[in-house]
């Protein structure tokens, strides 16, 4: 009897008692918190660093170039053999002698040397073994000028002019006009002649500076207040220069104003929806197509939704109203054409599933005991649904709304047809009658992410920018999320407090 006990312990495999899948769900766990933890510390890394001003460098090549601006990243590359081949006898010897060091690689840096109209590049890489002996150094007086157009410059002050006179020259007291006209009226007048690393000259009218600073003589309390003053801008401005630098006003205006116009329209279809398939139609096989029909609906492609939306919503709908009651103005559409409203109206179709079984999920944990305890009373269904039902259900309602409001909030393949656009001048919202405009188009964060990443002419500028519009999404979304999570919270301590 002992040796059978033994051999049908024995007989049991581990996999039977379950620990191998414990390990294996736990290591699934730990890499999926991994991985997301990872992309949410790169992006706010990289988002809070974007601002932060860095040293203005000089590099000297050794074929005589003098290459002037700020460091932006740094890497290692396996050369060409052609590269090094190309190269004179002293350079070929100091790219041997570092990759000998660094394994066949080199390394170079990225520097934004801006000047964009006088060399007709932002951006230049220069390799460590093509820097003369005397290196780079760091010129106390190198200036960074932030320019409403033609983007960064990048030199040294070389005079101030007053019209058509010269009226300093000493960098310091260039400094000292500059920060006493800046802001006057007639700033216009007044420019700040500057000399490029190359040698060349050039004028640059203060009204075209939206702002400079001597990036090398900068004290931890300066940068501080300049990085605080560029992420004012960045949250109250407009963009400027194809929306790689300026503010996102407009692009945060919109996604809370779609966001919220999406959240009030779903939220009461869906509702009305799952309390007419759970309370009252009838369960049967047509309820069960009705319900599998929206579960399918949840897996279909967001461009699909768009496609919908552009086609129904701006082209038969609102093709109609421009025929009704603009006809004026036809052949140019009024609301035939993509506006936030359709928007809104296309996001709260493409998140209705997400409602619906979240809301029916919140209606069928409500006990029927309590709703039988209303009809003993003599409450009617409405009366029962009304204060029994929703009232219990209202944080699963809640709960709902806040995941249809975050897929909502960072949808962008179906605003590119409905409505999004790269830059918009005019609110959807402002102080004129009727104030709400829903025809306007709009600008909206996960639409300027990807113009940033993709289509922007200057993409290396653009680059930082991505991860700091993306930060700024991701923090929109947390208190869009966290304000809904708060209601809900207090909607069920109200209501599902005294259950035991």
């Amino acid at each position: 009897m002992a040796a059978s006990g033994r051999s049908s312990v024995r007989a049991i495999s581990l996999l039977a008692q379950g620990e191998p899948m414990v390990w294996l769900s736990a290591f699934g766990l730990v890499m999926g918190l991994v991985m997301v933890t990872s992309l949410v510390v790169l992006v706010f890394w990289q988002g809070l660093t974007t601002f932060w001003p860095a040293p203005v460098v000089e590099i000297t090549t050794r074929d005589g170039a003098v290459v002037m601006g700020e460091v932006t990243r740094s890497e290692t590359f396996r050369p060409e053999p052609s590269l090094v081949a190309g190269l004179d006898a002293e350079a070929q010897e100091a790219a041997r002698a570092e990759m000998a060091r660094r394994d066949g690689r080199l390394h170079r840096r990225l520097v934004r040397t801006g000047n964009f109209e006088l060399t007709g590049e932002h951006f230049r890489w220069v390799e460590d073994f093509g820097v003369s002996p005397e290196g780079e150094t760091r010129p106390a007086w190198a200036i960074v000028y932030e320019r409403r157009a033609w983007g960064r410059f990048y030199g040294t002050p070389a005079g101030f002019v007053a019209g058509d006179s010269l009226i300093a020259t000493d960098p310091q007291e260039i400094w000292n006009l500059y920060r006493r006209h800046r802001h006057d009226d007639d700033a216009g007048e007044f420019a700040i002649r500057t000399a490029t690393a190359a040698g060349q000259v050039k004028d640059i009218a203060l009204n075209d500076i939206v702002r400079a600073y001597p990036a090398n003589r900068l004290s931890l309390a300066e940068k501080a207040g300049l990085y605080l003053g560029r992420w004012w801008e960045f949250l109250t401005a407009e963009p400027r220069e194809a929306n790689s630098e300026g503010g996102v006003f407009p692009a945060i205006f919109g996604t809370v104003l779609m966001t919220l116009g999406m959240t009030i329209l779903v939220v009461p279809f869906g509702v009305m929806s799952a309390l007419y398939l759970r309370e009252y139609a009838k369960q049967g096989w047509l309820t069960s197509v009705v319900r599998i029909s929206i579960n399918n609906l949840a897996g279909v492609p967001s461009i699909v939704f768009g496609v919908f939306g552009l086609g129904f919503f701006s082209y038969f709908l609102g093709g109609g109203i421009d025929a009704l009651f603009f006809a004026d103005k036809l052949p140019n559409p009024t609301f035939g054409t993509g506006g936030i409203m359709w928007a809104s109206l296309t996001l709260a179709l493409l998140t209705l599933p997400v409602v619906i079984v979240a809301t029916e999920e919140a209606l069928s944990a409500v006990p029927d005991s309590m709703r039988e305890g209303s009809f003993a009373c003599g409450a009617t269904r409405w009366q029962t649904i009304r204060r029994v039902v929703l009232p219990r259900s209202l944080p699963g309602i809640m709960t709902g709304a806040i995941l249809a409001m975050a897929r909502g909030a960072g949808e962008v393949a179906p605003l590119m047809l409905v409505g999004a656009v790269k830059l918009a001048p005019d609110l959807p919202l402002d102080l004129h009658f009727p104030f709400l405009h829903p025809e306007r188009s709009f600008m909206h964060l996960g639409f300027h992410i990807y113009d940033l990443g993709f289509q922007s002419q200057n993409s290396e500028a653009a680059k930082p920018m991505v991860f700091t519009t993306t930060l700024l999404l991701m923090g929109i979304v947390l208190f869009l999320n966290a304000a809904a999570i708060m209601l809900r919270t207090r909607l069920a301590r109200k209501y599902t407090g005294s259950r035991f």
